[in-house]
């Protein structure tokens, strides 16, 4: 793929990214994805071949559980990285919320990069130890956090991802369904909408559209989060593996 068509794709500040920060070598092996609405990126148990960048779109994380249901484990925003931290095959199945498209880096063509910079692998590691700090924050978020507290955590870090790519963290668009952000939460789609509903009427939030939130009080939805990382405004890391 050109040059321009990743520029177009990762936006003015492309150099600054991931992208921008890999080899010639690594770029040129690069190719461009795209996914309609609902489309799988790949599935659990699939070789892992590439690594990819989210340009545009989002994506969701997935495992089904014997029985069906399923549990989803990440959100994926623009700007993160998929599959960094995956062994040989996939750890779980990628499937596009919304139309999307990534850049695929193929895994040798990046490890061979990692070996030969220094300065990209000590990214890299970098990138890993967020994905473990993002990890240890989703169990507090599934663990003894009420209903209430776990709705607005999840809208707060997606407040912040927003904020770190240069996008307004008030007005929050959630294209996934509520069904979505219940099976993220570890929760039932009705104690999803009444979370939002009791934050709506404690002046926190304003629901403008259906999938459109207006952060009212980020400092009460702080407070109300009660879960510290958030609590304290952090910036949730650019270009963070989801996987």
């Amino acid at each position: 793929m050109d040059r321009s068509s990743f520029s177009r794709l990762a936006g003015s500040d492309s150099e600054a990214g991931f992208y921008g920060a890999l080899p010639p070598d690594a770029r040129r092996a690069a190719t461009l994805v795209r996914l309609d609405a609902n489309q799988t990126l790949f599935t659990e148990g699939e070789e892992r071949r590439s690594v990819f960048i989210l340009t545009t779109g989002m994506l969701r994380a997935l495992t089904t559980l014997l029985d069906g249901r399923r549990q989803i484990t990440d959100f994926v925003l623009p700007g993160d990285l998929l599959c960094l931290a995956d062994d040989d095959v996939h750890s779980h199945c990628s499937e596009a919320v919304t139309p999307s498209e990534l850049i695929a880096i193929p895994v040798r063509d990046l490890d061979r990069a990692v070996q030969q910079y220094p300065a990209l692998a000590r990214r890299v590691h970098e990138m890993t130890r967020n994905a473990l700090r993002k990890a240890r924050e989703r169990q507090i978020l599934l663990g003894c956090l009420t209903a209430s507290e776990k709705v607005a955590s999840f809208l707060l870090i997606v407040s912040r991802h927003a904020i770190a790519n240069g996008l307004p963290g008030n007005l929050l668009h959630l294209p996934m369904t509520r069904s979505d952000i219940a099976d993220y939460l570890g929760l039932t789609v009705e104690t999803v909408s009444r979370a939002l509903t009791g934050l709506k009427k404690q002046g926190l939030i304003r629901l403008t559209a259906p999938q459109v939130i207006d952060l009212v009080d980020e400092d009460g939805l702080a407070r109300n989060a009660a879960l510290p990382s958030v609590a304290r405004r952090l910036v949730w890391p650019p270009a963070m593996p989801a996987c």
